[in-house]
């Protein structure tokens, strides 16, 4: 046990919690310092973390196979750029994107149509629930049968992921305006589409990027488990599953690390979408007051 090291990490971790909460709790006369401030909590939080995490590892002497430790992670990261570039454009450009888009994009028009049909409200949510309860692990191998080994099998797995989140979402969002708000657009002789256009989907935009922000995680964790069943020699999932095999735990966590930041990265951007359609929402207002 190497106790230097252990010591360092834990008072390293104490003095940085210490700092958090006392930066939490400052306001600043500058916005630009408060915005500073708020950015600077969780990015020092999670390079405690990794701190511990170094330290724990390194004090231990708990083995690479186990845990690797964050600096052997790290160069393992610039070693295999490469390898993770051609990985990412295989499992996130392709795979995700390409079946958020056309899962997100289908539900919300089902959710259209819907509204339009009882009929289909009726008949289509039920079968929309008991198909987003299944598994992706059932779900991958059958649509591999289906589609392929490439690419295009993952975007079916996303889409069917993240196409009923969208569906319910959307159908719920567009029902959440009142009937005093549609009584209005009725005396001004609104038509079906105006209402829809001008009142209904406005009131909608919170659910329905509440569901594009769930499917933004969703769409990435499916695509990498699809490709623990079936892909070409390159992708996340693939990249995974055979170095767990040849027991390079490091080059594992690297591309953990890569999938988290992308996550992380596609998140933000729709949430900085959000902000800007929906300014006017009291959760935006507030979040900006």
């Amino acid at each position: 046990m190497n106790v230097p090291i252990l010591v360092a990490a834990i008072v390293f971790w104490l003095a940085a919690w210490a700092f958090n909460e006392w930066l939490v709790r400052q306001r600043f006369e500058s916005e630009i310092a408060n915005r500073a401030a708020h950015f600077a909590v969780p990015v020092l939080f999670g390079i405690t973390l990794l701190v511990l995490w170094e330290g724990i590892v390194r004090g231990f002497s708990v083995p690479s196979v186990l845990l690797p430790a964050p600096s052997m992670i790290w160069q393992r990261l610039i070693n295999s750029v490469p390898t993770l570039m051609a990985d990412f454009r295989q499992t996130f450009l392709k795979a995700v994107l390409t079946g958020y888009a056309l899962g997100c994009g289908l539900g919300f028009i089902v959710a259209i149509l819907i509204d339009r049909s009882p009929f289909l409200q009726k008949g289509l949510l039920p079968l929309g629930n008991f198909v987003s309860a299944l598994p992706v692990i059932g779900v991958a191998p059958i649509m591999v049968m289906w589609f392929g080994f490439d690419w295009q099998s993952k975007v079916a797995v996303v889409v069917i992921m993240t196409f009923f989140p969208m569906l319910v979402n959307t159908i719920a969002g567009l029902a959440a305006s009142s009937h005093m708000e549609r009584d209005l657009m009725r005396t001004y002789a609104a038509s079906w589409w105006q209402t829809l256009i001008k009142l209904r989907l406005p009131a909608a935009w919170p659910f329905i990027f509440n569901a594009l922000k769930i499917n933004s995680t969703l769409a990435l964790i499916g695509a990498i488990v699809a490709e623990f069943f079936g892909t070409p020699i390159v992708g996340m999932g693939f990249r995974i599953s055979t170095e767990v095999g040849r027991m390079n735990v490091d080059m594992v966590w690297a591309e953990i690390a890569v999938a988290a930041v992308a996550g992380s990265a596609f998140y933000g951007v729709v949430a900085l979408i959000e902000r800007a359609v929906t300014f006017w929402h009291p959760s935006i207002r507030g979040g900006r007051a």
